[in-house]
């Protein structure tokens, strides 16, 4: 690279007042500034190549990280489904024992209730089936007014005539 002293050279200028400079070759500017800036240049080429290499690598990169993410995000659904699936199970299990425990306890008192109203039954049949014997008894003894009740009235079979029942 060119020293400073020769970049200020570049501005030093063609025709200077005062006597007359030693000949030679006229500069060439285009080749003094491509022999100048060609370093750096080359320079910069390989920056940019390498910086092309690293975007390269890291667009590959990030490609197998979202595929990996990906696959782990897959197996964390299947896993979370798996354990949905058995939770769903072990759920459903609990909450069949608790309506079969709680079908068993109303069977159970369906079963007490049955059980107190046929002995409330046989406790009362007795007298009811004496009083419905008495009853018969004294409607066997007593005859028949002849009129609403008499089988051979007439008009039995007909009913009331008063549009009652």
């Amino acid at each position: 690279m060119a020293g400073f002293r020769d970049f200020l050279l570049r501005f030093r200028p063609v025709g200077s007042p005062g006597r007359a400079a030693p000949g030679g070759v006229p500069a060439d500017r285009a080749a003094e500034l491509t022999a100048e800036l060609e370093p750096p240049l080359s320079l910069l080429e390989e920056a940019e190549a390498e910086a092309r290499g690293i975007r390269d690598e890291a667009a590959r990169t990030a490609a197998e990280r979202c595929r990996a993410a990906e696959r782990q995000a897959e197996e964390i659904v299947e896993q979370a489904s798996a354990r949905a699936q058995g939770l769903r199970a072990r759920t459903a299990a609990r909450g069949r024992g608790q309506a079969e425990a709680e079908a068993a306890e109303l069977l159970a008192a369906s079963e007490r209730e049955v059980s107190a109203v046929r002995s409330r039954v046989e406790a009362r049949m007795p007298a009811l089936l004496d009083r419905v014997a008495r009853l018969v008894a004294e409607d066997i003894r007593m005859p028949p007014a002849r009129g609403a009740g008499d089988p051979m009235a007439p008009g039995h079979l007909e009913g009331p005539r008063d549009g009652g029942p």
